[in-house]
């Protein structure tokens, strides 16, 4: 095998265990791990609650869509769940937000270019998480990860919804959801 294929198999092996390791811990994940952006989801609804595939409904074919109309390819998907899943960590309580330190190092490994916070517990997570990152940015709003706004953290761009499935049932709702994400397209994307 030659060094550079064997160097790639070797990423691949440590990124899935790295991967591994973190589910084991409850953190819940669906989709592709090398996605350049990650979709956080902290209301679960409720056959996500039951174990069902995150993003799996119609919040998820919606995404998907909005992502591909964006400039992302089908499969730069990836959904990352702010609260518990089952894991061998006594420490965390199902379906209880994850803590800080857990996120932190779930996104890092996932280490997208964009995250779409899709709920308010998802942007209260990602801002205590990131708040040495966030209290740097200038504009107060931004830093608050108020919904609609694009903030830059830690190289990172982070655009927080206000609960993009409960949007799906209003049509002007769905419109100002989708205004917002196509501020997040793929970085180098003509539009």
């Amino acid at each position: 095998m030659h060094a550079s294929a064997q160097m790639k198999k070797a990423a691949l092996e440590a990124t899935r265990q790295e991967l591994d390791a973190l589910c084991a811990r409850g953190v819940r994940m669906e989709g592709n791990a090398f996605s350049p952006i990650v979709l956080i989801k902290g209301d679960l609804n409720e056959e996500e609650r039951a174990g069902g595939a995150l993003l799996g409904g119609a919040d998820g074919t919606a995404l998907r869509a909005s992502c591909t109309a964006i400039g992302y390819a089908p499969e730069d998907f990836c959904a990352l769940a702010a609260v518990a899943g089952e894991g061998d960590d006594p420490a965390l309580t199902l379906g209880a937000t994850l803590p800080t330190e857990v996120f932190r190092e779930a996104l890092e490994a996932l280490d997208p270019e964009a995250v779409l916070l899709l709920d308010a517990t998802a942007a209260d997570l990602m801002r205590e998480t990131y708040a040495d990152a966030l209290v740097a940015i200038d504009d107060f709003d931004t830093a608050m990860l108020k919904p609609g706004l694009v903030a830059h953290v830690l190289g990172r761009r982070v655009l927080a919804l206000d609960g993009f499935e409960a949007a799906l049932g209003d049509k002007r709702e769905k419109q100002r959801m989708w205004a917002y994400i196509k501020q997040i397209g793929p970085v180098g994307a003509p539009y």
